[in-house]
């Protein structure tokens, strides 16, 4: 007995002395684990995507929180504020609220909001900048957007349109990439190739290269994808997501709209991923440019060709374009016509339809006194207000065509006056009968007459632009949904009397439509180009699926003429656009239609900017009858 109680004890010793080791053995090969697993995952796509996520909001966390601790009624800082403010009225008696007080508090929220726009904007910038790829291209379109954008954060977003540091370094990242890729050193395929990127975007950038001798393809751009965009692009998608839900939980945007926006937005930057898709879209559109019966050859408007021996999915290489981008062309073309390339588009077409005076009219508004229901106006206010009153008439009695045309004649005149002038001033420098100084002027605007020459150019690119894409909408079916103008290329040939030549690059935003929604959509077209009842138009639209609220006629026939026909002087009214959202509001936008309009919307844009007009629907006319006869 002795000796078995002797065994238990010595064996209950032995575990006690056991178990804490174990246990701390366990502990830490559990501990161990995780912090591997947990470095593995870090390091997987997922895990680099989910820590981009939390840098993201670790950022906007802050903005976000100001926002409504000094906003939102259900902040405690703005509750009790409001509890003050009611002791406050129980202790000294207070008059009714009379309108004058609420648009006081309005102010007064302005002036909050405006603060917090000052203090704000910026640290949204550097997250966007910091963080770079979708957030830049965000921004970007933020900048132009018709969406409510506070103007402080515009000024922000409108930097990121140019200058932005956005490309990867060749060495380390773009070089291996392209060797990986394509399976052989550089050396062997190129016989060279540009380190400093031609283009540079969200998701890769583009390098200017020389097949070797014995190819007689010569100048190619290669196109590559970063190697974290695989990752990257939907870990920031799924950010904007969030960020966007809780705009809606604040009730900053409406619950439907930014839904079907998010999805467009995420359907399409998530499609540019596709190099293997874009590779082939851009070999469709390129076989089809090489009919004659195409708009393409007719117009000059050219289009690379892919190589596909030297595609991957993360590689396009191409023949090369000449010609610098439109974009460039277009900012020369409106410092001609003495416009401000810096304002936004809408900022543009106000000032040139003469609206930047209606202001004026809000701002010399005289505020009733509590003592007195009257106050006599000074001269100048008066003046002020009959000059707001003429403008905001005249605005609805002459067209938007009128006053384009009136600011492109008078800018014309000027540069042909000035043309004229450096002529003869050079003429008579080489009979020494001017000053040296006035010879000096000259030769520095020697330019200008080339400039002026170039005015009836922009219009005719314009139409060529509308065209050729029509064509592709509804004669084909696969188009670019992106035609901004840096996407375009435009080469000036040297010599005399010849066209320009037109390109046409980036083909990730393609859209595939089939036969039955090209007819669709161009049944509504010619509905407007064609000018029909607002019934006619309506139905056209609800044809393609397009769900409002009310379903409201006028609403739909205005939209329509809104997207594809002539832009009007009430469309820059902003109180036309409140009563047309007051009647109805759009539930469902089928999305078919939505690439289409934003095409037209872009190249509209274009053409507005440089002072033309276009109504898209009487531009796609021919091509929508041609639709309609081939698959209706």
């Amino acid at each position: 007995m002795l000796s078995k109680a002797a065994g238990q004890a010595a064996r209950q010793t032995i575990r006690n002395r056991s178990s804490p080791s174990a246990l701390r053995i366990a502990t830490g090969t559990i501990a161990t684990t995780s912090i591997i697993s947990a470095t593995i995952y870090i390091n997987t796509e997922n895990g680099l995507g989910l820590k981009r996520e939390l840098d993201f909001w670790s950022s906007v966390t802050p903005v976000v929180w100001d926002y409504w601790w000094n906003c939102f009624s259900s902040s405690p800082k703005v509750q009790l504020q409001k509890a003050l403010q009611k002791i406050n009225n129980y202790a000294v008696e207070q008059p009714p609220p009379s309108p004058q007080t609420e648009q006081d508090e309005k102010k007064e929220r302005q002036i909050l909001l405006d603060q917090l726009h000052e203090r704000n904007a910026p640290k949204i910038y550097n997250v966007m900048i910091q963080l770079g790829g979708l957030y830049i291209k965000l921004g970007q379109v933020l900048s132009v957007t018709a969406l409510p954008i506070p103007e402080k954060y515009r000024e922000y977003f409108r930097t990121l349109q140019s200058n932005v540091p956005n490309h990867e370094d060749w060495v380390t990242v773009v070089k291996p990439t392209l060797e990986r890729e394509l399976g052989a050193p550089l050396e062997d395929i190129f016989e060279s190739i540009n380190e400093i990127p031609c283009g540079a975007a969200s998701i890769g950038q583009a390098h200017k290269a020389t097949l070797k001798c014995d190819d007689a393809r010569g100048e190619v751009i290669v196109k590559v994808q970063y190697p974290n965009a695989k990752w990257q692009v939907p870990a920031d998608i799924e950010c904007v997501g969030q960020f966007l839900q809780l705009c809606v939980w604040f009730g900053l945007v409406d619950e439907s709209a930014s839904k079907l926006s998010y999805e467009e937005f995420a359907r399409q930057f998530l499609s540019e991923l596709d190099y293997t898709n874009e590779m082939q879209n851009l070999k469709a559109v390129y076989e089809s440019s090489l009919d004659p019966n195409a708009p393409y050859m007719k117009q000059r408007v050219v289009l690379p060709q892919v190589f596909e021996e030297l595609c991957t999915d993360q590689v396009i290489t191409m023949s090369y374009l000449p010609g610098r981008k439109f974009e460039e062309e277009t900012k020369r073309q409106l410092s001609l016509l003495g416009i401000d390339t810096k304002k936004s588009f809408r900022s543009i077409v106000k000032e040139s339809s003469g609206n930047n005076v209606v202001n004026a009219e809000r701002k010399d508004e005289v505020a009733i006194s509590p003592s007195s229901q009257t106050l006599a106006l000074s001269t100048k206010q008066t003046a002020r207000m009959f000059k707001a009153k003429l403008t905001s008439i005249m605005r609805n009695v002459v067209s938007v065509d009128f006053l384009f045309s009136v600011v492109r004649f008078s800018r014309r005149i000027a540069l042909l006056s000035q043309s004229a002038t450096v002529k003869w001033i050079q003429l008579a420098s080489s009979l020494s009968i001017v000053p040296v100084g006035w010879k000096t002027w000259a030769d520095e605007r020697q330019n200008d007459i080339l400039q002026s020459m170039t005015l009836d150019w922009t219009e005719d690119a314009v139409h060529t632009l509308l065209d050729v894409h029509g064509y592709q909408i509804l004669n084909q079916g696969l188009f670019n949904a992106d035609p901004h103008p840096g996407n375009i290329l435009v080469d000036f040939p040297t010599e005399a009397g010849k066209k320009a030549t037109i390109g046409l690059i980036d083909y990730g935003q393609c859209k595939q439509l089939t036969p039955d929604e090209r007819v669709k959509i161009a049944r509504l077209i010619l509905s407007i180009a064609e000018k029909e009842s607002d019934e006619e138009i309506a139905t056209k639209f609800r044809t393609l699926g397009i769900k409002t609220k009310n379903d409201s006629t006028r609403f739909l026939a205005d939209f329509g003429r809104l997207m594809f026909g002539r832009f009007e002087s009430k469309h820059l009214d902003h109180s036309w656009h409140k009563e047309l959202h007051k009647e109805d509001r759009v539930l469902y936008f089928p999305k078919e239609l939505s690439m289409v309009y934003r095409t037209a919307l872009l190249l509209r844009g274009l053409a507005m900017s440089l002072q033309y007009n276009p109504s898209v629907g009487e531009l796609w006319r021919d091509h929508a009858l041609e639709a309609i006869r081939k698959h209706g």
